[in-house]
């Protein structure tokens, strides 16, 4: 059935801030949850009680770093986006709805570098209170292989230009004179590899792939030959051969 007409223009004076939020949300019910006294009593300790411009208000503060991590945002991100959010400005302990911003983004750094690693512990501590056994786990391990690390996925490419490099090293440490270092060789082919998705320069690409595997097994089969003719060097000689055949 069609649903009744509401006249829009008519406003609510009963409903508070709170009340006008959905009370299974999880924000709303995380907000409930957390202790923020103690990040009042902890990090006040840093802030003069007297001198300087009044500072941002503790939980607020605290509040944007913990959704910052719960929702994977940047400091610029979550500022942006708590003027957007009634849940995220109940969360930081707001009693009206704000529509600018809460602070500058700058200021969440400066936040962090006032509380120090024991501040950032301490909200670590609370955030393994709220989703433990009421606290009582005695030791507590952090799974962290699903967070993201700044790292790269191990190409290739990547792998050869490694050997190339490991290969030098050796010949340098071992007084092994190389036919050629293809020092240059590689800097230019290493610069064609970025346009590998390219329309016009990808076949120049693959190319220099190739040139990169071919080179770095030259050098490796190079070392092998001159380091097998010194028994000394015999044993470096088979794990130089072993490597050479895992990566290829």
């Amino acid at each position: 059935m069609l649903s009744k007409k509401t006249n829009p223009t008519q406003m609510t004076f009963c409903l508070t801030f709170e009340e006008q939020l959905n009370h299974r949300h999880p924000l709303y019910i995380l907000a409930d949850k957390i202790d923020w006294q103690i990040f009042e009593t902890e990090f006040g300790k840093h802030y003069s009680p007297d001198q300087g411009r009044p500072a941002k208000p503790i939980r607020l503060l605290t509040g944007l770093l913990l959704l910052k991590h719960i929702r994977n945002l940047s400091d610029e991100s979550v500022v942006e986006q708590w003027q957007e959010n009634s849940y995220y400005q109940y969360f930081c302990g707001m009693i009206s709805f704000v529509t600018g911003q809460p602070c500058e983004p700058s200021e969440l750094v400066h936040f962090r570098n006032r509380i120090e690693t024991a501040g950032m512990e301490l909200i670590m501590k609370e955030s393994v209170r709220l989703n433990g056994k009421d606290g009582k786990e005695k030791d507590v391990c952090v799974d962290t292989t699903v967070q993201e690390k700044s790292i790269t996925f191990p190409t290739d490419n990547k792998l050869y230009r490694k050997i190339i490099q490991k290969s030098i090293t050796i010949a340098e440490a071992e007084d092994i004179e190389l036919r050629q270092s293809y020092r240059r060789t590689i800097k230019k082919l290493s610069y064609q590899l970025r346009f590998q998705r390219s329309k016009k320069q990808q076949k120049l690409a693959r190319k220099a792939a190739r040139k990169i595997k071919t080179i770095a097994g030259r050098l490796v089969r190079e070392l092998e030959r001159k380091l097998t003719s010194n028994a000394q060097h015999a044993d470096r000689s088979s794990r130089l051969l072993q490597l050479y055949s895992d990566i290829f």
